[in-house]
């Protein structure tokens, strides 16, 4: 569920709409227009982080998630494990168990959660990283993961969903109120969905071989996260609350 900007939540202004859709949804969730309030939330959400403009300028974490994301997609999708770490610099995993791995990994892709934004990309870079690794457990079992240009796509975009909704405010803490977990589970996977589905990012034709720390990456980054808080905002019109 969202995790970041709903710690936060104020008062007046624009909070008073999407405070008002999230409740809506959250009680009409038996209805057969609860994806459309659902994305009436998700567009309201967008002028309290100032705007489009506002919200790509602040999604620091994650636009410099993608591109340390791509650089370790792209080493996996060329080499091993082990030497994808050490062009990273990180040689000093070689070897680690799994939770070891994977801490630092997220460390390296979101920083160290000192702030709101850095816990929405930690979030989100440790749900992929998760699934990236599967049940590799050990390091002979971790040194074994690789990258296909289809798998590298999907993790990125999968990130850049995750992070985006971990950026929505109010959210989580609306659904905690019900009293049906089912229907908890049910609501917080549409909002998820309905953000995964517009998530898209365009990426050239060998992606291992863009150079992700440097323009191209944060280009691609930049234009993604982009893409995702235009489509986000002009949901707010499609609905009325």
């Amino acid at each position: 569920m969202g995790t970041s900007a709903d710690r936060t939540a104020g008062r007046g202004g624009d909070w008073t709409p999407l405070k008002r859709a999230t409740t809506s949804y959250v009680q009409n969730l038996h209805r057969s227009d609860s994806r459309g309030r659902a994305e009436l939330v998700l567009g309201r959400h967008v002028p309290l982080l100032g705007g489009v403009r506002g919200a790509v300028a602040s999604a620091r974490a994650g636009t410099a998630g993608i591109s340390k994301l791509g650089s370790l997609l792209a080493g996996l999708g060329t080499g091993t494990p082990g030497q994808a770490f050490v062009a990273l610099g990180l040689g000093h995993l070689v070897g680690q168990d799994r939770f070891t791995v994977l801490d630092e990994l997220v460390t390296y892709i979101a920083g160290t959660g000192n702030d709101l934004d850095s816990v929405a990309a930690r979030d989100a870079a440790c749900d992929v990283l998760d699934e990236l690794f599967g049940d590799a457990d050990s390091w002979t079992e971790l040194d074994r993961v690789s990258v296909t240009k289809e798998q590298l796509e999907t993790v990125l975009e999968r990130f850049l969903a995750l992070y985006v909704y971990n950026r929505v405010p109010v959210v989580a803490e609306r659904l905690s109120r019900l009293t049906d977990p089912d229907a908890m589970r049910r609501a917080d996977q549409e909002m998820r969905q309905i953000i995964a589905n517009l998530v898209a990012i365009q990426l050239p034709a060998d992606p291992f071989a863009v150079e992700w720390g440097g323009t191209e990456g944060r280009t691609i980054a930049e234009n993604a996260v982009t893409s995702a808080y235009e489509l986000l905002s002009a949901l707010e019109g499609e609905i009325s609350a």
